[in-house]
């Protein structure tokens, strides 16, 4: 510990000695204003991306960028190719289902040869029977000779009756097959439609990404609409800083595009999840007078009031050995700061204005 003081000491000593050759300054008392910086982006208010609801090739645009449309205006018309192919497929197998279903059916045929075939054997089998069974009777012919006759006749009927059973089964699903094939078949020749792409909203197009007899997919924007009079403005705010913000804040914009003016707006909505590949959080504001001439991706910056006191002792943030040390006559004084800008730091406590402080040399 004693050794800890000693340092100390030293330290302060030299800093002392350092600092008695550097500028020397008085707290001032001036209005101060804290603020928390962003980057800003100007953006039409509503502004979505279109999308196609059906892949499809690109047949129609209705509109230029620059152009204003209505609510529900046509914007596109777009051949979705799928149903096309749908029906054809289906077509296809209503074709099959009907001749599989028809008089001249392949699998039914096929049955009804298997049955005339069993029906022969099981009359053939059946005569061998009843003969062996009247000679059995008689006592002519062996036991095994008369089981072996009555076993090939009930194995016989049992085949027709199977076949008989299969016959029905599969004519009962066949038709089966056949409707709803039909079905299938009529059902894609209704989808079998152009599509047509309508404006969700009143606004101007900015931006138009295809072109007529292009493929699109419905993941990729065919184009860009936002509102034509009300602009947004997205805000970039570190993630150290998020906390001090809420809605209604006052903020100062500045645009690269009008070099020498300030615009005064206000935050309107803070959105809670964080880009994690910027570590920043995205917060929107509207212009409180906007600007005369708006376009979508005008760059700025913005500088959102945090707090303002007036008549606050601050000292300029040059001055300060550390956060919390500044350098006197007597040597290094600890302070508690308050409200601080680009320029100054407020002291609440630890120096009076009449505390002469020196600016800390290298």
């Amino acid at each position: 510990m004693r050794i800890g003081i000693v340092l100390f000491s030293l330290v302060a000593v030299l800093l002392n000695s350092c600092g008695n050759d550097g500028e020397k300054v008085l707290p001032l008392t001036i209005d101060i204003t804290e603020s928390v910086y962003a980057s800003a982006l100007v953006q039409p208010d509503s502004l979505y991306d279109v999308h196609a609801p059906v892949n499809g090739i690109l047949d129609h645009i209705q509109v230029q960028e620059g152009d204003t449309v209505q609510q529900g205006d046509v914007l596109f018309k777009i051949i979705d190719t799928n149903p096309l192919l749908n029906s054809k497929n289906a077509k296809l197998n209503l074709e099959l289902a009907r001749a599989n279903y028809g008089p001249n059916s392949p699998i039914l045929k096929k049955i009804r040869a298997d049955i005339d075939a069993a029906r022969l054997s099981l009359t053939n089998d059946s005569i061998n029977y009843y003969r062996q069974k009247r000679l059995w009777e008689q006592k002519i012919g062996s036991k095994m000779e008369y089981d072996s006759r009555k076993l090939a006749y009930e194995l016989s009927q049992k085949k027709l009756n199977r076949l008989q059973s299969e016959y029905r089964r599969m004519e009962k699903e066949l038709a089966i097959q056949f409707e709803q094939a039909k079905n299938t078949y009529i059902s894609t020749q209704t989808n079998a439609e152009d599509f047509t792409v309508r404006s969700k909203i009143k606004g101007t197009v900015y931006a138009v990404n295809k072109e007529p007899g292009e493929l699109v997919t419905t993941s990729q924007p065919l184009a860009a609409i936002g509102s034509s009079t009300d602009f947004l403005i997205e805000m970039l705010v570190d993630e150290v800083d998020i906390v001090k913000l809420h809605k209604g804040q006052r903020t100062f914009i500045t645009l690269d595009a009008y070099p020498n003016k300030v615009f005064e707006a206000h935050i309107t909505k803070i959105y809670p999840k964080k880009d994690e590949k910027s570590q920043t959080f995205k917060v929107e504001g509207v212009f409180d007078e906007s600007p005369e001439t708006l376009y979508p991706g005008l760059a700025g910056e913005a500088n959102i009031i945090i707090a303002t006191k007036k008549n606050a002792l601050v000292v300029p943030k040059a001055y300060f050995m550390d956060d919390f040390h500044v350098l006197t006559e007597d040597g290094p004084v600890k302070v508690t700061t308050g409200l601080q800008n680009l320029e100054y730091v407020e002291i609440v406590e630890g120096l009076t204005k009449d505390t002469e402080i020196i600016k800390p040399t290298q």
